[in-house]
């Protein structure tokens, strides 16, 4: 589908997401001229669907860059940086993160609470998050911005309405999210689907198509097929610590034997490498410790196999390392493709790309408050129609 103007009903609302896009996507700031000549919109009409997004604080002009010629250059237009952003929120096993990120996808706020989250419970946990997202709202005031929504980050199986229907690493059933926060909209979602999406909208030139891989306490994938998240049929789809690489082993917290989270979750490359956290793990091995190389070399190889099967599925471009991977990822990876090279049956024609995370640790709560602009961002009238009202 092209990304072109319409001629129906709803041709305001397509020509105004035309135009913020067109903005948004350029490599220099367009102006109102560049924007007709690039949609095949009038110059009118680009003009007067400008001065609305300029208006509701989408778009704001720049000094014209200088050139040759005749004539006097023309307002570039840029995403405002003062005007509505989304707030990301993560609920992880041992951590608890929020962010803040405006139009253009900056971010202008981060906070990392690191604890243990399992003996509170969800009501002290969600109220924890809660306190974090008041702190982030001032930071976001203080700073001129307008906190459009938020997405929180959850490692479970979260259901369209918000409710977490079980996360076996935090010990948490059927838990109604969105009921802690009150005044907020918030939208719920897997962490590491939030976290696919940040990889994906993270730049231009990366995969269509790509398995990525949540490493911490527990493993979960996101799964990004030609730009696309895909969800599965019920929206639970990317369990990938619970895959079973050896039915016979240890038994796991999902009730199964054997699952991935086992041999290659965060605790279990600590315990085998007799690490006392993943910074002292990465110094460890940039040392050459024998002991701490084999704990990652064993733990990429039980990666490599649920990994290589994952692929045999889906056939997909790359494999992408995020959470506590990707600082691993240079220990990781060999072993990871080592795997996929002797077990993916297309392998000899069309090699896989095993990498890390271009956002790191950060992606799944800066997917979420990106989640929250591109919303805006699909959709501005929407945004605008709030501002008015």
């Amino acid at each position: 589908m092209t990304d072109g103007p319409v001629r129906q009903a709803s041709l305001r609302e397509h020509n105004l997401g035309l135009v913020l896009r067109q903005a948004a996507n350029a490599l220099r700031p367009p102006s109102r001229a560049d924007i007709a000549a690039a949609t095949s919109l009038t110059r009118a009409t680009v003009s007067a669907l400008v001065d609305d997004l300029i208006a509701g604080g989408l778009l704001t002009e720049v000094e014209p860059t200088p050139r040759a010629g005749a004539g006097r250059p023309a307002a570039g237009l840029v995403l405002s940086a003062s005007g509505p952003a989304g707030l990301g929120l993560e609920i992880n096993v041992d951590y608890l993160s929020a962010c803040v990120v405006d139009l253009a996808g900056t971010v202008r706020h981060r906070d990392v609470r690191r604890a243990d989250q399992r003996p509170g419970g969800p009501d002290q946990v969600l109220a924890e998050v809660a306190g974090l997202a008041a702190d982030a709202r001032a930071h976001a005031e203080r700073e001129g911005l307008v906190l459009a929504g938020a997405a929180l980050a959850v490692p479970g199986l979260v259901t369209p309405e918000g409710v977490v229907r079980l996360a076996p690493n935090l010990g948490w059933r059927d838990v109604d999210v969105p009921a802690a926060f009150d005044g907020l909209p918030v939208t719920v979602d897997n962490e590491a689907n939030l976290a696919a999406l940040g990889e994906l909208h993270a730049g231009p030139g990366g995969p269509a198509s790509f398995l990525y891989v949540s490493g911490e306490i527990g493993i979960g994938a996101g799964i990004v097929l030609h730009g696309t998240l895909f969800r599965g049929a019920r929206g639970w789809s990317g369990e990938l610590g619970h895959v079973a690489v050896r039915p016979d082993g240890p038994a796991c917290r999902c009730g199964a034997r054997g699952c991935l989270e086992q041999y290659a979750g965060q605790e279990a490359i600590l315990r085998a490498a007799a690490a006392t956290g993943t910074e002292d793990l990465r110094v460890r091995a940039e040392s050459g410790e024998l002991a701490v190389l084999g704990a990652l070399a064993a733990a990429g190889e039980a990666l490599g196999v649920a990994v290589a099967g994952v692929v045999n599925l889906l056939d997909v471009e790359a494999v992408v390392l995020g959470g506590v991977y990707a600082p691993l990822a240079p220990w990781l990876r060999p072993a990871v493709a080592a795997e996929i090279r002797s077990r993916v049956l297309t392998d000899a024609w069309s090699p896989v790309d095993v990498r890390p995370s271009v956002l790191g640790a950060d992606a799944a709560v800066v997917g979420a408050a990106g989640s929250v602009v591109r919303t805006i961002r699909n959709h501005p009238a929407r945004w605008l129609t709030r501002t008015v009202s």
